[in-house]
């Protein structure tokens, strides 16, 4: 785990208000935050901020024409900012992206090899975007990959299973919260 980095993706106050379940997903998260600090694993926040107005979207990109007019995601906007239970630390990285993936619009990449990362822990909400997003463009630059299948959440519970033990499986280690704590800690 010497070369990993876990990424806490699009945890933001609002994206929480609409999908939290109320099954604890935030203290979950929590715990993952907390042990990769323990462990010396970079902690990676992303987060989806976009310019006041529609000047960044395409009317021909339907998700984001909606979220806009949901008045999601805009720059500055209080609900932008990430969660407070998981808010970053004094010297964690906060990387701004414009779209799906982490890597859309934002300097991850180069972060991510100028700390010479090659693997990525995906943690985030929501399992069926911005985690299948990066999982797929992650894949394409040669990343490993973990995904922590409970420290992921979707507001479809079912499309967040089919993802986490029938797709993700095929690219990634899929392991929960607890099992990656055991293999991470210092022995």
């Amino acid at each position: 785990m010497a070369n990993s980095a876990l990424l806490v993706m699009d945890v933001q106050r609002d994206v929480v208000a609409i999908a939290d379940d109320g099954s604890g997903y935030l203290s979950r998260l929590r715990r993952a935050i907390d042990g990769a600090r323990a462990a010396g694993i970079p902690v990676i926040y992303v987060m989806l901020a976009l310019r006041p107005g529609d000047q960044e979207v395409s009317p021909r990109n339907k998700v984001m024409t909606n979220a806009v007019r949901a008045g999601l995601f805009t720059e500055g906007a209080p609900g932008t900012e990430i969660h407070p239970d998981v808010a970053p630390r004094h010297g964690d990285v906060v990387v701004t992206k414009r779209r799906g993936s982490a890597f859309s619009g934002s300097d991850l990449d180069l972060v991510l090899r100028s700390r010479d990362v090659d693997s990525l822990v995906l943690t985030g909400i929501a399992t069926s975007a911005v985690v299948l997003s990066t999982l797929w463009h992650a894949i394409d630059l040669d990343f490993g990959l973990t995904v922590l299948p409970d420290a992921c959440l979707d507001t479809d519970p079912e499309v967040h299973r089919m993802l986490t033990e029938k797709l993700f499986p095929q690219w990634a280690d899929v392991v929960t919260v607890e099992d990656w704590l055991t293999a991470i800690a210092p022995q």
